[in-house]
């Protein structure tokens, strides 16, 4: 069973110490590629050492968190966009709009998201999109650049069924993550409309960690407990899940 990992964080500093064993229990477990959200730029040189490190295996994106658009957002547009007219990166990400902790700077999280797509859309690549406490704004926000083609995936979906609607209605694919395994979540409820063609697999390690491991660091290898989740939620086969969503993941990052 081959899966890939569309969204982990794996030159963070919490795998400093064990990145290789981290790297190794994934491939065992039949990980095979592992795509890195950008955060901003002190994360930089860290995400692409590790993608010097495991060539083909760690594949990056480059963007701006939305939490981290503060009072430099100039400065830090400026370091995204200088990388990315340099070298191809394989999508614009995470990129996106956050009032969940604070809403000063709501209207350059809007700019910022705009500028980025803009970005992305002129270099045929597709965007991950980070939203937290403002899905509807987001959806509306990415509408018109859905209608001129812009492609993506909306990273750590959790909405309503309503919402993963007007997602696959715009052609973006929906990141699923430790969230299904969540009791009180109502994920699953939420993706019975939902075809595992619009579904792509991640982690967002070291967060968001699966049942029966929450509460702990998460890593890539327990993939397989989303893929056994949303198995059992599309009554379909394990293999099945992993076969669509890596499929999904290759398509839209255009990258085998």
């Amino acid at each position: 069973m081959i899966m890939i990992d569309t969204h982990c964080h794996l030159y963070s500093e919490e795998f400093r110490e064990d990145i290789d064993q981290t790297i190794e229990r994934a491939r065992q477990a039949g990980v095979t590629k592992f795509f890195l959200p950008a955060i901003d730029s002190t994360e930089t040189d860290r995400m692409l050492a590790l993608e010097q490190k495991f060539p083909g295996v760690c594949i990056p994106m480059m963007g701006l968190h939305p939490c981290y658009v503060k009072a430099n957002v100039a400065e830090e547009l400026e370091h995204v966009k200088q990388w990315i007219d340099k070298r191809d990166f394989v999508a614009v990400g995470e990129i996106g709009l956050d009032f969940y902790w604070d809403k000063t700077f709501e209207k350059e999280q809007y700019d910022a998201f705009d500028i980025q797509m803009q970005w992305a859309f002129e270099k045929n690549r597709p965007i991950v999109i980070h939203t937290r406490n403002a899905m509807q704004e987001t959806i509306n926000r990415v509408k018109p650049f859905a209608k001129k083609g812009l492609k993506g995936i909306f990273h750590c979906f959790s909405g309503s069924a309503e919402s993963a609607k007007q997602i696959v209605e715009l052609g973006f694919l929906l990141g699923i993550g430790g969230v299904i395994t969540y009791k009180n979540a109502g994920l699953p409820e939420s993706l019975l409309n939902i075809g595992l063609e619009h579904l792509v697999l991640e982690t967002d390690a070291p967060y968001l960690t699966p049942v029966p491991f929450r509460g702990k660091r998460n890593e890539s290898s327990y993939l397989k407990y989303i893929v056994t989740k949303l198995a059992e939620t599309k009554n379909v086969s394990e293999v099945e899940v992993a076969s669509i969503t890596t499929a999904n993941a290759e398509k839209i990052f255009q990258y085998q």
